[in-house]
């Protein structure tokens, strides 16, 4: 009787075991075919309390914002188009869909479309199908936790500093929290630079807390000047720290009022944040300017007063110093500070600035036309970053294709005349590769286990491939040593084995239908577009005529994880 009991014990452990594992096969290959539609997020730009408050939209709400975005982009698309007939250049056609919302997922939250997502995408009307997607995606934590990290190396760079007086993961967490609430962008640059408190309790203090390493324990004015007119107003200036312009490179001033650069223009910008005073257990606090320099080739040290390098007249006669330079950084009529913010935003819609670097727009040169299109449009909408990227989005520059019936040159990239082919960076290839090999899409939904080793292993393969830092838009050509982690790397191993409860690899083996199936399932995976005739029928072969099929899948995943194609954006 005791021995009917153990079998009895040990068959129920084996049936509720194999029910388990049957629910997580069909968990985890629901995006083989899935019908599921895809959530379309909410329109809630704006909270009172500073969270997101997420209510259900109609298709036509999607569509109103689309609507309402029409005169701008028009306007945007006759600038494109009048320029690239005034160079004599062609343009290309558009892309695909699902190119187009490949492209937005890699720059809202660093990698490629999930099978799971492209399913839902196929059950909408195809005009639809890339405004829907980008809705989904601004609401996503995926989005504003990625944003949130490439905005914190922006703001105060990858060092961890000072530890005891410095919480770059508070920072980063509270940008999540803006981007997640859409915060009008002129607002939290104010809260960043009249930052005031503890550094634990008040997040946006840590922006000046970054500096405390250089400061002896005090906000460094020289590295928040230059800071801030590299991010706020797209200048570099840092030179004049230490002579005036000689050279002609730095021209101050504005309009036809252009001047060359002076040390005091930097130092009386340094000027502001000396009066950011570090006060015990209340941590940072408000105080008087208290700076002096000696300049180049004078005697003595000399009193410096706060001001502005241009636009002194939007600067405010009274109020807190750092009150004072907020609101002229954030003045509706500093346009060079609302094209610094398109300028980065730009850049991480595309991978790539839009003239020669992020921080590098000149008060004497004329920028591109589309960035004073939209940089007015910015301003006045309330500086919603929400619908700058729906206007980007929306741009025949963003969707245009890569590939044209012309020889396509430098001169056509430059001028978006095509999309410009743009090497991902370390944490989108980490992203892309990670995500090409699983079915459902990888998010904060996904299980705690799943979640921890997608971490480990992005991180951990950033590492190895090279974290670029701060400066996130130089495209350098890819090394042997990176390209030898993505043939022979730990990760790419352990993505493309047969794993039946996470990789593609397995599902696709065990669930598609037949071969040619199995071919257009990786594909749709790892490069988001379905393989071409020619592709097909060689892969499709190489499966069905290997004696081991397990491992003809695995060697196709692994040549399209190693493909230049997955390792581009385009």
């Amino acid at each position: 009787m005791s021995k009917l009991r153990n079998l009895t014990t040990a068959s129920l452990r084996w049936t509720w075991f194999v029910l388990l594992l049957s629910l997580a096969f069909g968990y985890l290959v629901a995006g083989l075919s899935g019908n599921r539609q895809p959530e379309i997020a909410s329109l809630a730009d704006e909270s009172t309390n500073g969270s997101l408050r997420v209510a259900p939209v109609s298709m036509s709400a999607v569509s109103r914002i689309q609507e309402s975005l029409r005169p701008v982009v028009q306007e945007i698309n006759a600038e494109r188009l009048q320029r690239l007939a005034s160079l004599g250049l062609d343009h290309s056609e558009p892309a695909d869909w699902l190119t187009i919302c490949r492209r937005l997922s890699l720059a809202l939250v660093g990698n490629g479309l999930s099978l799971e997502e492209i399913r839902g995408l196929e059950q909408i009307e195809e005009s639809k199908r890339e405004r829907v997607h980008l809705e989904n995606l601004l609401e996503d934590q995926r989005f504003h936790h990625y944003w949130a990290e490439r905005w914190s190396r922006f703001l105060v760079g990858t060092d961890g500093g000072q530890f005891i007086v410095y919480r770059r993961r508070r920072f980063r967490i509270w940008l999540a929290e803006v981007f997640a609430a859409n915060q009008r962008y002129d607002r939290f640059v104010r809260e960043l630079l009249t930052a005031e408190g503890l550094w634990t309790d008040k997040p946006q203090v840590n922006f000046l807390t970054a500096t405390f390493d250089s400061n002896d324990g005090s906000a460094d004015p020289i590295r928040l000047a230059a800071r801030t007119s590299r991010v706020f107003l797209g200048l570099r200036i840092d030179c004049l720290q230490c002579h005036n312009d000689f050279l002609g490179n730095v021209n101050l001033g504005h309009g036809t009022d252009l001047r060359e650069g002076m040390q005091q223009d930097f130092h009386q910008l340094a000027a502001f944040f000396t009066s950011a005073k570090t006060n015990g257990l209340q941590g940072v606090r408000d105080g008087e300017v208290d700076y002096v320099y000696k300049y180049l080739n004078d005697d003595e040290e000399t009193d410096v007063q706060a001001g502005v390098p241009f636009l002194p007249e939007l600067l405010p006669e009274k109020g807190k110093p750092r009150a004072r330079l907020a609101t002229w950084v954030t003045h509706p009529d500093n346009m060079q500070a609302a094209r610094a913010a398109i300028s980065h935003v730009w850049a991480l819609m595309f991978g790539r600035s839009m003239g020669e670097a992020v921080d590098n727009l000149p008060l004497d040169e004329p920028c591109h036309p589309m960035m004073d299109l939209l940089a007015r449009d910015f301003v006045a909408h309330g500086f919603n970053l929400r619908r700058l990227i729906r206007v980007i989005a929306a741009s025949e520059a963003f969707r245009a294709g890569s590939r044209a019936g012309f020889e396509i040159t430098s001169e056509h990239e430059h001028n978006f005349a095509v999309f410009p082919l743009v090497r991902l960076r370390p944490e989108q290839v980490a992203g892309a590769i990670i995500q090409a090999a699983r079915i459902k899409t990888t998010d904060r939904e996904s299980s705690l286990f799943l979640q921890l080793q997608t971490m480990a292993g992005a991180n951990d393969f950033v590492t190895q491939y090279g974290d670029v830092g701060e400066d996130e838009f130089n495209s350098d050509s890819i090394t042997i040593t990176q390209r030898l982690l993505m043939m022979n790397g730990e990760l790419l191993r352990d993505l493309v084995e047969a794993n039946p409860l996470l990789n593609a690899s397995a599902h696709a083996g065990m669930f598609a239908t037949d071969s040619q199936q199995i071919v257009d399932l990786l594909y749709l995976s790892s490069l988001n577009r379905h393989p071409t005739p020619v592709e097909k029928e060689h892969f499709v072969s190489r499966i069905d005529c290997s004696e081991d099929t397990e491992k003809a899948i695995e060697d196709l995943v692994w040549v399209l994880l190693n493909s230049s194609e997955l390792a581009w954006n385009h």
